[in-house]
């Protein structure tokens, strides 16, 4: 089956910025999208999702039959409701992956996956971003030519970057201005995997980037789960019976159980 992709975007300074509309005349969310069935064809079913849908395009359905879902969020992360950003962190610990991009590092789903801040310096001087390749021969980074990616404009974001250590460091970037930063990170949740991926200031053509998309891509075939894998438990089952004999004799108080 299709590797099932939801690109949510917040939509909205596509809608009320000219310079944001002018490079992306649709919405991020539509270029991603063409990006994705561009270059991995049939191998992906994409649906996009955007803030002022009801229930932000992400409805118990839409969150059940989604394998990836991509998100950008920057002005607008308060409105995103609690009860909806608390069902996609649940949905990546039963097993979706989740690719936050760019300003995505304090939007409500990533902050409660992460458990920090997400909290980093950043400058908007549209300097020169180089992305440096720091784990060489990862499938995320499958089909790059050099040892970086050049972006020629970007907005910069630098350390302290305040997130737990990745369990995987793919991108480090260095910024004209002199900061460095962990600009593509993988996390295991539960059953599922989240990737931060840096790019993407909203002035800037940056998901029109070739590599870019090549990269977002490729972490979409990488981070969809495993058909046929051992489900995620989502309760804590009280198991009376044993599988083999217990010697030692135990009187239980359920009164200590109950709350």
């Amino acid at each position: 089956m299709p590797i099932r992709v939801t690109v949510w975007n917040e939509f909205r300074h596509e809608k009320s910025h000219e310079a944001v509309k002018k490079v992306y005349p649709k919405g991020m969310h539509i270029t991603l999208k063409g990006a994705l069935e561009k270059l991995l064809g049939d191998q992906v079913k994409v649906g996009t999702a955007t803030l002022d849908e009801p229930d932000h395009g992400l409805s118990e359905k839409v969150l059940k039959n989604t394998d990836v879902m991509l998100w950008w969020g920057h002005m607008a992360h308060g409105e995103v409701k609690d009860e909806i950003a608390a069902k996609v962190a649940q949905r990546v610990r039963e097993g979706m992956a989740l690719i936050v991009l760019h300003s995505g590092h304090i939007s409500k789903p990533f902050v409660k996956l992460m458990g920090t801040t997400g909290f980093l310096k950043w400058r908007e001087a549209a300097e020169k971003e180089r992305l440096w390749n720091v784990m060489p021969g990862h499938p995320i980074t499958a089909g790059l030519a050099k040892d970086y990616i050049e972006l020629p404009h970007e907005e910069m974001y630098g350390e302290h970057f305040d997130i737990p250590t990745p369990d995987e460091l793919i991108f480090v970037s260095w910024f004209e201005g002199g900061e460095v930063f962990r600009s593509g990170c993988v996390w295991r949740r539960g059953a599922g995997r989240v990737f931060y991926f840096r790019p993407g200031h909203e002035t800037f053509p940056t998901y029109h980037n070739a590599e870019v998309q090549q990269v977002i891509a490729n972490a979409v075939k990488y981070l969809a789960p495993t058909a046929g894998a051992v489900p995620f438990r989502n309760s804590c089952p009280n198991v009376k019976e044993s599988l083999s004999p217990i010697v030692g004799e135990h009187e239980v108080d359920e009164t200590l159980h109950k709350r």
